[in-house]
This record gives structure tokens, C-alpha cells and sequence, in this order.
């Protein structure tokens, strides 16, 4: 495939992982290049997982324990840091990322049987830390769906991340798990602007239907934080506030940021949607990111990688400081009771 931008894709490029041995590049053969590129097909793999809970010890994220229904998404946001994962697959982080998925069908019954173990010990999962579990496909093959009624069963608290009001689909169980403290969601607002959100999540829920959907959540009674992430210096930062009070108007009742983070072959592709579709803004972008990070476009360092450090990130902590507060988003969720878990009944598979 020649780079460049493609409707409904985030990446223009479909470069080759770094654990590949070799590359393939275009190159002009003299013949007439005005052959239409063909848009690429998502597709659905299976993925025969053999357990479904992965755990962390990271000391900057509040879980040790996550579920990813699927590998890849079909969001297709260039600033993803899930994109490196598809190299270990011998895919790309570009395109493949966002069109060559892999689903978990099994996820409901591993996670069934890992709760049932003698030596399971409670607490919250993170269902959609890598990957959004609300991406198309689900509406399909209801996954996530699946994972929720055997995590509803159990009466297990589960935390929800996604950019996607296909959420409100599971409102009956994310409700009644809400009243019981054992459920909350996190709502993704990078941008209020459309014409942005096109470009940067090409196939995510538009923003002010997100909107929409924090405010249902809400009313049904669902704890939402609302996320500012990634905040992007010189393309997104300036509307930070915005989306607090949009957010905040909607009944969210926390907030949380992330400046962007740009590790493995999410800089080439990113430095590349940059060029393709900002081209004006491109050195700004790239030099403030450096500022925040300490010369580089990645940090991994605990206690850096969500915030960055130098003028620029203690401006953007303090304006979301101030904002935050004045919305009243300033406080954390309520904990979520892991006191009421009970292990599973005999698995009881979703036919319909």
C-alpha cells in the first residue's frame, strides 16, 4: 500500500513491527501510478487464549488486573499506545493494527473458571486497559457483553474504559452493579472538535455523542470519570476546559488526563498522521512533546509517562488542577466493594 491518509483509518501506513527481518517499501517502477489504493478490510481472527486476566504491578495506573476481549481496534486512533502489541503478533502497529483484529470468545468461560479457583482473591477489574472492549465488532460478537454477565454473577467490581457509546447497550447490568458499588465507567473525550476527532479516531463514537453517553450513564446511576487523553500540545491542550465543563455538565463525577504518549512505532506513525494532516503544526507538536519529556517523544518512567515534567506539563497539571476543581471533578470515585464477591455457579454460556 503507497502512504497516505485513508477515510476511516487512522494510520497512512502499514509499516513492518520491529521484530520483522525484513521491510517492504513503495517504489516507482515507471508505470502509471493513478491505480486507485485499495481500502483495506477489517477482519476478525480468533485468539485461543489460554487465561484472560492479565496482571500488573504498575504503581501508576489504579488496578493489578485487566481484561482485553479483543487484540487490535478497529477505533483506529493514530496515538494509540496499544499499536506495538501487533508486532508481537508479526503485524504491523499501523494499519494492521486497526484492520487485522483478534477476539477472545472464549474470554467469558476462562474468566468463569479463573474466578473459581480456590485461591482467587477479589479485586477491581479493568475491562478495556489496552484495547477499547466497545469497538465495533462487539456489536457482534458481544464479548465484553459476555464477560460482564459472569462478572455480574459473581457480584465482582469491574472498572469499564471506552470511547464508545456502545456502552449504554450494557446499561442493565452496569446499573444494577452500580447500585450494588461494584461498577464504574471512564469515558474518553480527547476532543470536542469533529473535525479532529475524524482524523484522530477515525471510526470512535463522535465526541458529542460521548457526551451523550456519559450523561445516560449517569442518569441510570453509573459512577463516570471523564479522561482527557491523550492531551496534545498545539492540536488538543486548548480544550481541556471545555471538555471538563462538557463533561462535568454531564454528570460526570471525576476527571483524570494523560499527555500523549508516543512509545515504540506509535512515533514513526503519529510523526507521520502529523505531516499528512497537520503539516502546519507538525513542529510545534513534536517540540513541545520533547520539552515535556525530557529531550525524547517517549518517557516509561513511573510517575512520568501519564504527565510528562518540565514548564509545559506543570501548566497543563495546574490548568487541569484549577479546571478540575471548579467543575467539582476534584475527587476520586467512590471505592468499589469487593466484600460481596462470591465465586461463580456452574458456566452457563450466552447462546443468544
Amino acid at each position: 500500500m503507497r502512504p497516505g491518509p485513508r477515510k476511516g483509518r487512522g494510520a497512512c501506513s502499514n509499516p513492518a513491527g520491529r521484530f520483522e527481518p525484513w521491510t517492504v517499501e513503495p517504489a516507482d517502477d515507471g508505470w502509471p501510478g493513478d491505480e486507485p489504493t485499495p481500502a483495506p478490510r477489517t477482519t476478525v481472527a480468533i485468539d485461543r487464549a489460554r487465561t484472560v486476566i492479565a496482571r500488573n504491578d504498575s504503581p501508576d495506573v489504579p488496578f493489578d488486573r485487566s481484561i482485553n476481549p479483543y487484540r487490535g481496534c478497529e477505533h483506529g486512533c493514530i496515538y494509540c499506545y496499544a499499536r506495538p502489541s501487533h508486532a508481537r503478533l508479526g503485524l504491523s502497529p499501523g494499519l494492521d493494527f486497526e484492520t487485522r483484529l483478534y477476539a477472545k470468545p472464549d474470554a467469558p468461560r476462562l474468566l468463569h473458571d479463573e474466578l473459581a479457583r480456590p485461591g482467587y482473591r477479589c479485586a477491581p477489574i479493568a475491562l478495556g486497559a489496552n484495547t477499547d472492549p466497545y469497538q465495533p465488532v462487539e456489536r457482534r460478537l458481544r464479548i465484553t457483553r459476555g464477560i460482564l454477565e459472569v462478572l455480574a454473577e459473581c457480584r465482582h467490581p469491574v472498572m469499564v474504559t471506552t470511547k464508545s457509546a456502545a456502552v449504554e447497550r450494557d446499561l442493565d447490568l452496569l446499573a444494577d452493579m452500580a447500585r450494588q458499588g461494584l461498577a464504574e465507567v471512564a469515558i474518553s473525550v480527547s476532543t470536542l472538535d469533529h473535525a479532529l476527532a475524524r482524523r484522530l479516531e477515525p471510526r470512535a463514537t463522535a465526541p458529542a455523542r460521548r457526551i451523550e453517553a456519559i450523561r445516560r450513564l449517569s442518569a441510570a446511576g453509573v459512577p463516570v470519570r471523564v479522561l482527557c487523553a491523550p492531551v496534545i500540545p498545539a492540536l488538543n491542550d486548548h480544550e481541556l476546559e471545555r471538555v471538563l465543563e462538557a463533561a462535568a455538565g454531564a454528570g460526570a463525577r471525576s476527571a483524570a488526563y494523560v499527555l500523549l504518549r508516543l512509545p515504540g512505532e506509535v512515533r514513526g506513525l503519529f510523526e507521520e498522521w502529523l505531516a499528512a494532516h497537520y503539516p502546519d503544526r507538525a513542529r510545534r507538536v513534536v517540540g513541545a512533546l520533547r520539552a515535556a519529556r525530557g529531550g525524547r517523544l517517549s518517557d516509561a518512567r513511573f510517575g512520568r509517562r501519564m504527565t510528562g515534567e518540565g514548564g509545559y506539563a506543570r501548566l497543563l497539571a495546574r490548568r487541569f488542577a484549577l479546571a478540575a476543581r471548579r467543575c467539582g471533578l476534584d475527587r476520586e470515585l467512590p471505592p468499589l466493594d469487593t466484600t460481596r464477591f462470591r465465586p461463580p455457579g456452574p458456566f452457563q454460556p450466552n447462546l443468544f
